[in-house]
């Protein structure tokens, strides 16, 4: 999936995450803030590489400010925001993971 646009996702809650999504002709760039960084770290960026990898995205900067969202909250806005991104308005919802 191609990012066109840039696209955001999610709040700065307690228990959820904010994503900002934006195209790039770099490789696939992904920054991470959290307040449990130390603690489950590898498992949110295992989490969203799965996803992106998934989805098909390969290029373009993704930018993570959790609040110690659960995976499934991740995924939700990860794929919410990349679908924003690459402007589609339909899913194939038994494609998603």
């Amino acid at each position: 999936m191609e990012l066109k646009q840039e696209a955001l996702a999610g709040t700065l809650e307690s228990s959820d995450l904010f994503i900002r999504v934006s195209p790039s002709e770099d490789p696939l760039e992904i920054a991470i803030q959290s307040e449990v960084i130390h603690q489950f770290g590898e498992q949110i960026r295992a989490t969203v590489e799965e996803v992106l990898a998934h989805l098909g995205v390969t290029r373009g900067i993704i930018v993570i400010q959790d609040k110690g969202a659960l995976d499934c909250t991740i995924r939700a806005r990860l794929q919410a925001a990349v679908m924003r991104a690459a402007g589609e308005t339909t899913m194939d919802w038994e494609a998603l993971k």
